[in-house]
């Protein structure tokens, strides 16, 4: 078969001349074939600089067409490309294990949808701009189908433009073995307050953020919130996935079954600090015992593990090492977890069942407001709300206040409202009564 490459300026006589010769040929020869390049005349003479002055009256009529329909071509082309809106997302520290496991999730299409294309930016510190070439590289040989790009940023001023959503996982320069409490806190508080003005500047209004990681996973939320006044708080989240399922799963075996029968444990507090697993909301299904149902048929778990001493020791204690196991696990854990966290948001969680998430506390649960606490939420069309019905005993309630005093302080180290932070004393605290005396010891607006 013969096969010939037309290529030519869109207002070429020449051009039309020979289009209307291949076009003849093409119709009236069975095995020959054309394939037309058209060019706009700005780029033709840019790149090509090839002209002819022969020109006779059909043919300059047949040029304006070809000029006149490339034109066309090239507007609706445009408007096809404009259509194309893909989600934009930006993850900091992205050199980190954590970014490497979440960026497959990602562009598979299982956290926003198979038909949501997605443009990833990855963000980090100028001496990570090697690795960041390495996975933009990597993960370009993946080939995702969803993936429109991806790319490496080491200038802050342009970070996270036209961010549809923001993932912070922990960030490296936060080393917790060689520094006090009181500098990492603060150190998180300065790179907050870097990101929170350019979030407000840069970003989509309504920009949904992730804080994750296993260091001050609360206070970068609330943080962000606190030095970005535009940001909507209902738009900031904190994961508390990770502990959540860690949960589930030692309370799986604990009953010698599948993890996906156990259902509403509650992390409740300071996720990566001191907080409370709850189970006296938490449900079993499909376990092998004496009472079987149908498929929605659910029992108390508590009514199920009847070893409160392995409940209050080996499994409470199991839960307060849960970042450490975290960290050991290059990051497959915490990236699961925000992808999870990410797919609840856009297209909801579970029908019926409960999930917890660090959110801004407007007082639920008497929670101090001002602080962001890992409390039980629901995720529906787009957003989230407080599963506020539950029924919280006397025993829950005196842990929350002290869960709740541990952010306060976290709190007030950031915002430098305090020079000198007076020791801890959890002994002394047992109610909500002793919480509001320790907190008077705090400066007017601290919490």
């Amino acid at each position: 078969m013969a096969k010939l490459v037309l290529a030519g300026r869109a207002g070429c006589p020449q051009y039309a001349r020979a289009e209307l010769l291949a076009d003849y040929l093409q119709a009236n020869l069975p095995d020959f074939s054309v394939h037309k390049v058209v060019q706009h005349p700005d780029t033709w003479e840019n790149y090509y600089g090839i002209t002819s002055m022969k020109l006779t009256e059909e043919i300059l009529e047949i040029a304006e067409e070809n000029l006149q329909a490339h034109m066309e071509s090239e507007k609706e082309q445009e408007e096809i490309r404009s259509l194309i809106n893909p989600l934009q997302i930006w993850i900091t520290s992205a050199s980190a294990p954590t970014c490497y496991q979440l960026i497959p999730l990602l562009a598979s299409g299982d956290v926003f949808g198979m038909t949501t294309e997605i443009s990833i930016h990855l963000l980090d510190a100028v001496q990570s701009k090697e690795c960041l070439s390495g996975i933009v590289m990597e993960v370009e040989d993946m080939a995702f189908p969803l993936l429109r790009g991806i790319s490496g940023h080491t200038e802050i001023d342009k970070a996270f433009l036209q961010a549809d959503v923001i993932i912070v996982p922990d960030d490296t320069i936060l080393e917790r073995d060689t520094q006090t409490l009181e500098n990492c806190i603060r150190a998180m508080s300065e790179i907050c307050q870097v990101y929170a003005p350019l979030i407000e500047k840069n970003a989509k209004s309504g920009v949904r953020i992730i804080s994750a990681g296993k260091t001050f996973v609360n206070l970068k939320a609330m943080m962000i919130i606190t030095y970005g006044p535009s940001i909507k708080p209902e738009n900031v989240i904190a994961v508390a996935t990770s502990w959540e399922s860690a949960s589930k799963a030692m309370l799986a075996r604990k009953l010698s079954m599948n993890t996906a029968g156990v259902k509403d444990v509650i992390v409740w507090g300071n996720i990566s600090g001191c907080m409370y697993i709850d189970l006296s909301h938490a449900k079993v299904y499909r376990c092998d015992s004496a009472i079987w149902g149908p498929a929605n048929f659910s029992r108390p778990l508590l009514n199920l593990i009847h070893d409160s001493k392995w409940i209050n020791s080996e499994f409470m204690s199991a839960q307060s090492s849960s970042s450490s196991r975290v960290c050991h696990y290059a990051g497959i854990l915490p990236a699961h977890a925000v992808a999870t966290a990410l797919r609840y948001w856009f297209h909801g969680s579970p029908p019926g069942e409960i999930v917890s998430m660090g959110i801004f506390s407007e007082g639920q649960f008497c929670i101090p407001e001002g602080i962001v606490f890992s409390m039980p939420v629901r995720f529906q069309n787009g957003s989230w709300e407080v599963v506020t019905e539950l029924e919280i005993n006397e025993k829950t309630q005196e842990v929350l206040d002290r869960l709740s005093y541990d952010l306060i302080q976290e709190k007030c180290i950031a915002l430098k409202e305090i020079k000198e932070m007076r020791p801890y004393r959890a002994d002394k605290i047992t109610t909500k009564k002793d919480l509001c005396q320790e907190m008077e010891a705090f400066p007017t607006g601290s919490v």
